[in-house]
C-alpha cells in the first residue's frame, strides 16, 4: 500500500515562527514546511509581516529574519543551495527542518493530513495559518 487514501496522500507540515526576543516567548507565523513522504515532496513557503514583526521587538533584524526563511526555502528546495542537506531525501530534510532550535526562526510542532497535491496544501496553509 502506498499510503493513498481515496486519492489522497499523508502529508506532514509544521509552522514556522519568529520569535524576535525568545526571552519574552511573543511569536508571529512567518511559514509552513510541508512535508509528503509519498511523493518525495518537502517544500517551504514563506511570508513575513514586517510590520508585525516590528511591533513585537523595534530592533528585530528583519534581514536576518529574511535570511533565515530562505535558507528554509533552500533546504527543501536540495542542491547546492541545502548545503549539508544537499544530498540528504526530502523526509531527512524535513526532519532537521522541524528539529526543535532556539534561534530567531523556530518550527511548531507537527500536524498530519491528506492531499491530492502537497503544493497546493503548502500554499493553502500559508494563506490560512500565515498571511
Amino acid at each position: 500500500m502506498s499510503g493513498l487514501h481515496n486519492g489522497r496522500d499523508v502529508f506532514e507540515y509544521a509552522l514556522l515562527k519568529v520569535v524576535p526576543r525568545v526571552e519574552r516567548g511573543e511569536m508571529i507565523n512567518a511559514g509552513v514546511v510541508v512535508y509528503c513522504h509519498a511523493r518525495r515532496f518537502v517544500e517551504a513557503r514563506t511570508h513575513l509581516d514586517e510590520a508585525r514583526l516590528l511591533c513585537l521587538d523595534r530592533a528585530a533584524d528583519v534581514e536576518g529574519v529574511r535570511a533565515a526563511l530562505s535558507a528554509v526555502e533552500g533546504i527543501c528546495h536540495g542542491g547546492e543551495c541545502a548545503g549539508q542537506a544537499a544530498q540528504d531525501d526530502a523526509g531527512r530534510r524535513f526532519r532537521w527542518l522541524i528539529a526543535p532550535r532556539s534561534t530567531v526562526v523556530q518550527p511548531g510542532p507537527v500536524h498530519t493530513g491528506l492531499t491530492t497535491d502537497p503544493a497546493v496544501e503548502a500554499e493553502r496553509l500559508l494563506e490560512l495559518l500565515v498571511r
